[in-house]
């Protein structure tokens, strides 16, 4: 695939490179240093669909969500100064999320560079540290070559972010352009070959463990490695424990799937972490929130780590065999070189855990006996009534953790939601990425009502593009997981958390959204069935009981079988 054009503008040679990198939408914010680039996106609009948020931060977790539902790079356009540090919290969101985004900042011309002129700023310098590449164009000429880079940096290896700072004359100035798609950076070596003495020792390990455990991260989403996980683990009859961003990697009901990891996971994996003799950890980084008090954390076990960025292996926990390569074309060979294994008894170990969450978390969750609705019955009640085939969007806090964990998962690609640096706001905007990424697909987005009034402006953008987002805000007029921890750990000294809320409903009716509003269980059924009657906009706001609790928790920094599922009380 090679593009070539005689004398046309930097900015027409940059739509042009977008289009033969197979971009289709550009989420973005114009302003002052980057109008050149929307002047000639004017004339493209039969082939770049750009929509207009309102806000920069909107556009990048717009952006995100699109990227992570499709597979596909994100991008975005903003403006210099305000513009471009705007987009900060979603390129560091990305960064930590592997989420493949190419974002384009207009910048003041090159001649007034370091002059402080109007609405300039080190936007490389502030973002080296957050991305995979940041670059500033200074001349027309080198777009085909930065665009080239950082597409490939961007959608290669481990994904993640690239920043590229457009002055205003490499915009304006004409040029020839031959355009070749980029596959080699020297010294960059983004799929590592796979050494085949660490996959015999890989092997060695797996094929002598009697209690086996395997932990999926999303790296298997982002390499496409669905079905060789299948194959790993059913050959050697393994059980799993999910990471947050891995946790449609498996659907919900597969048998060997043992629920979700860390400090609001399920109990079984967790407590098999600290009693697995062999750990294979598959596209995921052992963050605090899987992992608790490292010095307690499976200091039984010989873990053998996959994954592709090397630097993650031996960050945080002791490896025995690490195994540096792409997730999908490890577990092939892998596979070939296991035993076929039966480990029924271990298996069979997990279901007593099972057993008493549900009795003592789950069914108190999403059957409760209470006046109040809580957030677990709303969430498996909407899950349900799309069949469990819908992507789910979160925010952050509770309304996150009740999500994940009650949403039940039936393909991949079907959880965006903000895991690394877990950014309040990310909801709305993430959700109407994703919506725009997977049109056909069902969209559900989970707020509290703290997260949903910091993006809310992008209600704007979904009523002017009429996206399809089911939104649900699950009201309890409080910062909920802040609050959960002031009540837990601070002496219940709920110190700025209690929030008055305006009427949810009225504002979207506003923006000519369909609404309506829920207190009493009877009436949830209904609500629900007419939010998803039709693919238009719908925000439900669902009242549920103010002072509810996400049980399961490991305290921050305990280890991670010091599991509460009660008020203050410690699973025994």
């Amino acid at each position: 695939m090679t593009l070539q054009k005689t004398q046309i503008t930097g900015s027409e040679a940059l739509l042009r490179i977008l289009i033969e990198e197979g971009v289709d939408t550009i989420f973005g914010y114009p302003g002052g240093q980057i109008i050149p680039v929307f002047d000639t996106l004017y004339d493209f609009k039969d082939q770049l669909n750009h929509i207009l948020t309102r806000h920069e931060q909107g556009a990048i977790h717009a952006a995100q969500g699109y990227a992570r539902v499709s597979g596909k790079v994100g991008v975005c356009f903003v403006t210099s100064g305000p513009g471009a540090t705007n987009v900060i919290t979603g390129i560091g969101d990305a960064m930590l999320d592997s989420t493949p985004l190419v974002v384009i900042a207009g910048q003041v011309g090159a001649s007034l560079l370091g002059t402080d002129a109007f609405q300039e700023i080190d936007v490389v310098g502030i973002t080296q540290p957050i991305t995979k590449w940041a670059y500033q164009i200074r001349r027309a000429e080198d777009i085909p070559w930065a665009l080239a880079r950082a597409f490939y940096i961007a959608r290669s290896g481990r994904p993640g972010p690239v920043m590229l700072d457009f002055t205003r004359n490499s915009q304006v100035q004409k040029v020839d352009i031959e355009y070749k798609p980029c596959d080699f950076i020297r010294s960059y070596i983004p799929v590592p070959k796979i050494n085949a003495t660490q996959i015999e020792e890989a092997a060695e390990l797996i094929n002598s463990a009697k209690k086996p455990l395997a932990l999926v991260g999303q790296g298997v989403v982002l390499s496409g490695a669905e079905e060789e996980l299948k194959a790993f683990l059913e050959k050697a009859d393994i059980p799993a424990g999910n990471t947050l961003l891995g946790l449609s990697a498996l659907p919900s009901d597969y048998p060997l799937n043992k629920g979700f990891l860390g400090m609001h996971g399920n109990i079984a994996p967790n407590i098999k972490t600290n009693e697995a003799d062999v750990i294979i950890a598959i596209g995921m980084r052992f963050d605090d929130r899987v992992t608790g008090d490292l010095t307690k954390y499976a200091r039984q076990a010989k873990i053998i780590h996959i994954d592709i960025d090397s630097s993650e292996i031996g960050k945080n926990v002791p490896v025995a065999v690490p195994v540096v390569g792409d997730a999908k074309e490890v577990l092939q060979v892998l596979t070939l070189k296991i035993n076929e294994a039966q480990h029924t008894e271990w298996i069979t170990s997990f279901d007593k855990y099972e057993k008493l969450e549900f009795e003592r978390v789950i069914e108190k969750e999403i059957h409760p006996t209470g006046e109040h609705l809580t957030m677990g019955e709303v969430v498996r009640r909407v899950s349900e009534a799309t069949g469990n085939k819908a992507v789910l969007v979160t925010d952050v806090g509770q309304n996150q953790m009740m999500a994940s964990r009650y949403f039940k998962y039936s393909q991949t690609r079907s959880i965006i939601t903000s895991g690394g640096l877990g950014t309040m706001g990310f909801g709305i905007p993430a959700g109407m990425g994703a919506k725009v990424g997977a049109p056909e697909r069902t969209v559900c987005l989970f707020c509290g009502d703290g997260g949903f009034q910091m993006t809310l402006q992008e209600l704007g953008t979904i009523m002017q593009e009429q996206i399809g987002l089911k939104m649900i805000i699950m009201n309890n007029q409080y910062l909920g997981m802040v609050r959960q921890w002031q009540e837990l750990f601070f002496d219940e000294r709920y110190s700025f958390t209690e929030m008055t809320n305006p009427k949810f409903t009225l504002i979207a009716q506003a923006y000519g959204i369909g609404t309506s509003e829920v207190t009493k269980r009877e009436d949830l059924d209904a609500a629900i069935a007419d939010m998803l009657k039709d693919d238009k906009p719908y925000l439900l706001v669902v009242n549920v009981e103010q002072k509810g609790l996400v049980y399961p928790m490991v305290p921050a920094g305990a280890c991670i079988t010091d599991i509460i599922t009660s008020q203050g009380k410690l699973f025994e």
